[in-house]
């Protein structure tokens, strides 16, 4: 077996994804690579800027990888604050590992898309998995345009390339990293810490989101499917939870009693008019047995649990 390597494994994502794969794996199976160095890492770890292509190149035949797992982006928020360089980032990085696969360096590739591939005009309760895609952020539209490409890379080249459309994800291991819907990450840490919240989303926004446990989930469930059931080669929906800043607070008040919530909308809340507050995830369910095991209140109660752990609380 070739190693796997997870490009971004510092990020939100990275952190359970390579715990995740070292548990299915082995530590010797499996090679974490980031731009930054910090913390424990349960395999080896190389420092890597995936944007340099003769260094990526080098590692991935260094360690004889077979498997990549692209994470490495800049994310809605930032992004719209780095429009060149989330384009660069986002883009090329794809392409190359997308090259990776048409010349047979590499045997599989995952690539994450988001929500954010919806815009205006998407039907918003939910999001059909094939629907008006009319992105309105710099995000969205990277997203976009590397969902055709990876569909264009497995129907010209045959490269086995597979994606998932995340929701918003919530997660005790790692901060938020600039998302818009990291307003649902700060909120249990400003609850454990200060008993009250500023959210900069206004108390009626709903949007999909799901637990970092079903995400780590459902991307290794559509990693082992076998390739006559990926039958869709942009990115397939995946839900789980659809709520509001209003109704997670309620579910943490019930949990934290006397924690409080007001509300200061920013720039973030145009970004979260323009996407679904629901996707449809039938074609997931159908072609490879995706379903969510967290609702609001178990993964609400699993937050605050282990939040408090790490606090000392």
């Amino acid at each position: 077996m070739g190693k796997i390597l997870i490009i971004g494994s510092k990020g939100q994502i990275g952190t359970e994804l390579t715990r995740a794969l070292v548990a299915q794996y082995g530590s010797e199976n499996v090679v974490a690579a980031d731009l930054n160095a910090g913390g424990e890492t349960p395999c080896t770890f190389e420092t890597l800027d995936v944007m340099d292509q003769e260094a990526t190149m080098g590692l991935i035949k260094k360690h004889q990888v077979e498997e990549v797992y692209l994470l490495a982006a800049l994310l809605s928020a930032t992004a719209e604050k780095y429009p060149l360089k989330a384009r660069q980032l986002n883009m090329e990085s794809l392409l190359f590992m997308l090259e990776a696969g048409r010349e047979k360096i590499i045997k599989k590739l995952y690539w994450p898309s988001s929500i954010a591939v919806f815009g205006p005009s998407t039907p918003r309760n939910p999001a059909p998995q094939f629907t008006v895609n009319d992105p309105n952020t710099v995000y969205g539209i990277t997203k976009y345009a590397g969902e055709l490409w990876c569909r264009y890379y497995h129907e010209k080249f045959g490269v086995d390339v597979r994606s998932l459309r995340y929701p918003g994800l919530i997660s005790y291991s790692a901060p938020p990293g600039g998302g818009t819907t990291d307003y649902a990450v700060e909120i249990y840490h400003e609850a454990l810490k200060n008993g009250k919240y500023t959210s900069f989303l206004k108390e009626d926004t709903a949007l999909p989101m799901m637990y970092m446990p079903d995400a780590i989930r459902a991307t290794l469930e559509l990693m082992h499917a076998p390739a006559e059931q990926v039958k869709i080669r942009t990115s397939y929906n995946v839900g789980a939870l659809s709520f509001t800043p209003e109704q997670i607070g309620q579910e943490i008040a019930k949990q934290i009693p006397g924690f409080t919530l007001d509300y200061a909308p920013d720039f973030r809340q145009a970004i979260a008019d323009s996407w679904p507050a629901s996707v449809d995830d039938s074609h997931a369910r159908n072609d490879w047995n995706w379903k969510p095991e967290f609702d609001l209140a178990s993964m609400s109660a699993d937050m605050i649990l282990n939040l408090k752990k790490q606090m000392g609380l």
